[in-house]
């Protein structure tokens, strides 16, 4: 089986610079920026959207009951807060197109 290589920050710092003209440094801290952008809004309103790719999301997850699966005994789980990542309909479907009816 081929070895997948995954695109590392450096990489897609330099792609950035590529397409856009400007140098490495620049790109850098765009892409930094974007990111402490959305830390900042999504703990601020819950939601941060990257036009064309999708939404941050801050959810609830209410309280449970688990199980301890080593003992089987009954454990609560308590409620917290979880990040998602919700990716756009136009994302999904350039990535993996939808099954055609027949």
């Amino acid at each position: 089986m081929a070895e997948v290589k995954k695109m590392t920050q450096t990489a897609i710092v330099r792609e950035l610079a590529e397409i856009t003209g400007v140098n490495n440094k620049v790109s850098k801290h765009y892409l930094e920026s974007l990111a402490e952008l959305a830390v900042r809004e999504t703990k601020k309103n819950g939601v941060f959207i990257v036009p064309g790719i999708g939404r941050l999301v801050r959810a609830e997850r209410k309280a449970r009951v688990g199980r301890n699966p080593a003992t089987g005994e009954a454990i609560k789980i308590p409620a917290k807060k979880v990040v998602k990542f919700r990716l756009a309909k136009s994302v999904k479907d350039a990535i993996v197109p939808p099954k055609v009816k027949k």
